[in-house]
């Protein structure tokens, strides 16, 4: 389980985040909605270390995260940032970059390192990929592999900022059931969502973010039917019934 006890972060001269309490729960999809600026990335990269903290705590399964060595916490937690580059390698050399903290010293790939890269592009779809230049691959594609290259880092939590940005509809749904299959191998997955049916519908647990702080959270349908998503955004929302399962719209005033 992850905990942010009052956490509060930001950059110089610009305080994001104040006061934030959350929970993520362990193997579990959670999602973190809000409109742009509310500090839903600005807290992804404070629970993972990469942002320093300027009040509150960060826990993993209890223990503080500043207790955490760079290494071993490479081994807990991978990471797939918002922003990505196309560096001009081959899709399974991105894939490998997963296994490099698990190397030793020579930082050569093991017999293990190279089936768990295998094992990861197997699950992810992407081995026919594998010799193809990242450059050469579609938006959707290319998201799949940066998804096979945090399942090769084989960590226990994945945190994603925002998974299906640029994607077009069809590519956006086959990247969340990627997600699901891999939360389904017993990964707690946390991500940012801008998509918001997409978020409740792929989601066990949603937590909402208004101007820095948590609006509301908890399991997905009862934050949906709360409201509180609706009003933050400025929009009406509704569950409809489509061929047997619930599905979430919001719609304008």
């Amino acid at each position: 389980m992850i905990e942010l006890k009052r956490v509060a972060a930001g950059y110089p001269g610009h305080p994001v985040l104040k006061d934030v309490s959350l929970t993520f729960q362990t193997g579990k999809i959670t999602s973190l909605i809000g409109p742009n600026g509310c500090g839903k990335s600005t807290l992804l990269r404070a629970a993972c270390g990469l942002l320093p903290l300027s009040g509150g705590q960060v826990l993993y399964n209890g223990r503080e995260l500043g207790r955490f060595g760079r290494k071993e916490f490479a081994r807990l937690v991978s990471i797939l940032p918002q922003t990505r580059d196309v560096p001009a390698i081959r899709a399974g050399q991105l894939v490998a970059h997963g296994r490099y903290p698990h190397l030793g010293f020579g930082r050569d790939l093991a017999k293990a390192d190279r089936e768990k890269i295998a094992w990861a592009m197997e699950v992810t779809g992407t081995a026919p990929l594998a010799e193809k230049e990242l450059s050469q691959l579609s938006g959707g594609e290319r998201q799949r592999v940066y998804l096979a290259m945090t399942l090769a880092q084989d960590t226990d939590i994945l945190f994603l900022d925002e998974p299906t940005t640029y994607l077009d509809i069809a590519q956006k749904y086959e990247v969340m059931e990627l997600i699901r299959q891999i939360n389904s191998l017993g990964k707690t997955v946390v991500m940012v969502l801008h998509d918001l049916p997409l978020a409740f519908s792929y989601s066990h647990h949603v937590a909402v973010l208004e101007k820095g702080a948590a609006a509301a959270q908890g399991e997905a349908r009862q934050v949906f039917l709360s409201g509180v998503p609706a009003r933050v955004f400025g929009v009406k929302s509704q569950t409809l019934e489509v061929d047997g399962r619930e599905e979430f719209f919001f719609y304008q005033r």
